[in-house]
């Protein structure tokens, strides 16, 4: 793939990752901003390695997905579900941001619930696309998603 392809394929899938990637950082959108651009720089590093550029959405959600969890691996900061409902806006967060409620929750929840439940409803991604995305079984995504939803209801109930 040449510059001029993997602009194009960029341009296309821009505004749905950094999407993705603000509601997996929880609307923190500078963390959001940098895994984008730490994504970009690793896709265009290993374009080579994409055999079928058809797949370049569901691959470059791959790569946002892997290096969130890296950057997420490196702060190693862990909450409980039951303190979902005490827990206030992170600073970093847009304090008149809507979605604040919802942010907190889904930063509570482990990492593959959260990113299969916005691919899943946030991006209209299927069970199999999501299972590819995250390196997990269909029946795995399908119970990340039950599990998810069953988490988010518990702590947005409260």
């Amino acid at each position: 793939m040449n510059r001029e392809q993997f602009l194009g394929k960029v341009e296309g899938t821009q505004e749905a990752l950094r999407r993705f990637l603000v509601a997996l950082c929880c609307g923190d959108t500078f963390m959001a901003d940098d895994i984008a651009q730490e994504t970009f720089i690793k896709a265009w590093l290993s374009s080579d390695t994409l055999a079928d550029a058809s797949r370049f959405r569901s691959w470059i959600f791959r790569i946002a997905y892997t290096t969130f969890l890296n950057h997420k691996r490196s702060e190693r900061t862990f909450s409980g579900y039951e303190d979902a409902g005490m827990v206030a806006a992170a600073d970093s967060a847009d304090s008149s941001f809507r979605y604040q409620a919802l942010y907190a929750a889904l930063d509570l929840l482990p990492a593959r619930e959260r990113t299969s439940l916005l691919l899943f409803y946030l991006e209209g991604y299927s069970v199999r696309e999501i299972s590819g995305i995250v390196g997990a079984s269909q029946d795995a995504v399908k119970q990340y998603l039950s599990r998810g939803r069953s988490h988010l209801r518990g702590m947005l109930d409260k």
